[in-house]
């Protein structure tokens, strides 16, 4: 019998799936979106599951909650448990498809606290959704967080994007994100870099 592992896992926080119920309703607007992020993304760092993100993907045709998703490396002990990540894996499974731009039935938004990490802007990309709207993107979150979110295209990042059939939103309820990353770098929590850089921020 091997002891290679054949599996991995990562689920939403007990905390979040009981409150799922609440969020069947449609958000019409971005800066509905965005508060319910902001209000996942504070909460998850407080609940110890991972870092200060949450992601949701909507149907834009309806302005129904697809997924939702909080960073869950901390509760999964997997470095790729994104917040995006999870909403877009929550989403592909839900609809049954990887290619979330396959059907015409659905015009789907990826909706962050902030700018995608270069996992996640990759992730991002293959999923197949055809817009991504943001709270801001530069460099307070790494400033404020401690996290190290990797060489994302500098100045083309967006334009990449967009020609890839992309859309990107900006700056949507962006001092808010922001007052997330300063209480999360004021907590003391543990910021988990790899290369054995992980450490705790001064509180």
């Amino acid at each position: 019998m091997t002891d290679f592992a054949t599996s991995a896992h990562a689920s939403l926080p007990d905390w979040l799936v009981a409150e799922l119920d609440e969020h069947t309703g449609p958000l019409e607007t971005h800066e509905q979106r965005m508060a319910l992020v902001n209000t996942l993304a504070d909460r998850n760092f407080r609940e110890g599951n991972g870092g200060p993100f949450a992601a949701i993907v909507v149907d834009r045709a309806t302005n129904l909650v697809v997924s939702v998703g909080v960073n869950v490396v901390l509760s999964s002990g997997l470095s790729a448990g994104h917040a995006e990540f999870m909403a877009l894996s929550l989403a592909q499974t839900r609809l049954a498809r990887w290619d979330l731009g396959a059907s015409g039935e659905h015009e789907l938004e990826l909706v962050v606290n902030w700018r995608p990490c270069i996992m996640c802007y990759g992730s991002l990309i293959w999923s197949g959704v055809k817009h991504l709207v943001i709270a801001g993107d530069g460099p307070e979150l790494e400033q404020l967080s401690g996290f190290d979110e990797g060489p994302v295209p500098g100045g083309d990042w967006r334009a990449e994007l967009e020609a890839r059939g992309i859309s990107v939103t900006m700056d949507v309820l962006r001092d808010e994100a922001i007052a997330v990353f300063t209480e999360y770098g004021r907590s003391n929590a543990l910021v988990y870099n790899a290369r054995g850089t992980g450490s705790h921020l001064a509180g």
